[in-house]
């Protein structure tokens, strides 16, 4: 099974351009191919990839739902087909979008076919990077698990620390199966405070690292121009780098 890591933090954190960073770290380290995974309902992670949607789980998980098999075709054989579509295959890595939530009725069979699915196309790649929604939901309902690196993205803002901190501890009193939590501060303008790092260090949390505020990362993200094009001299991505270093596996 690949080395699994997890994206995790409050809305407008920048985690998704954390999660673009580290694919783009792991292919640069020669750790590929990198299965990248976007259980945010809110797909974007294409973007910062530079890549177009064209389909997504949810999409599957929705015509087995409502019963859209051609004739002559089981489901198991349908949904197969249509997850392998969903896989956006490049060089060094592959990108799935987990795609909007369920609707009305039951996804039992549909959803256990998807974790089926996940578990055994993981197990073509050294390494797996999931970015998850904002807040706590993807936590409570149990999306992210088994993961062996939690990666908690937050600003410099209280707010933003205080539920990066709430993230940690629902993950631990969940007990899903985590291996080890970071915090990153993301989007810094400086030093984190004294008492930053006290509360973080009351939570039991490790810093990993502080990737500092970056016009370039900001005007690449205004013009929807992929984040994984910056060049890697660039300072927010060095920093990123220098962060991976130390923690990836």
């Amino acid at each position: 099974m690949p080395v699994s890591i997890a994206m995790a933090g409050k809305g407008g954190t920048g985690k998704t351009t954390v999660s673009g960073m580290l694919i783009k770290y792991l292919v640069s380290r020669g750790k590929s191919p990198v299965l990248a995974v976007d259980a945010d309902a809110n797909a974007n992670l294409n973007e910062i990839l530079g890549l177009e949607v064209t389909e997504t789980l949810g999409n599957a998980r929705e015509e087995m739902k409502k019963g859209i098999v051609p004739s002559g075709m089981t489901k198991d054989v349908f949904i197969s087909m249509k997850l392998e579509q969903a896989i956006m295959e490049q060089k060094n890595f592959d990108l799935v979008v987990m795609g909007q939530p369920e609707g009305a009725g039951c996804y039992c069979a549909a959803n256990t076919l998807l974790t089926g699915f996940l578990e055994r196309l993981s197990g073509n790649y050294p390494y797996l990077v999931m970015d998850n929604e904002a807040g706590m939901e993807h936590l409570s309902r149990l999306t992210t698990k088994n993961m062996d690196v939690l990666l908690i993205v937050t600003d410099t803002s209280r707010r933003g620390l205080q539920a990066g901190l709430r993230i940690h501890k629902l993950a631990k009193d969940l007990n899903i199966g985590m291996g080890k939590s970071y915090i990153i501060i993301n989007q810094a303008k400086s030093e984190p405070s004294d008492e930053v790092l006290q509360m973080i260090d009351n939570d039991g949390l490790e810093l990993a690292g502080v990737i500092p505020d970056d016009e370039q990362v900001y005007e690449f993200d205004l013009n929807g121009r992929p984040t994984v094009e910056i060049d890697e001299n660039n300072p927010a991505l060095k920093a990123a780098y220098s962060i991976f270093d130390k923690i990836i596996p």
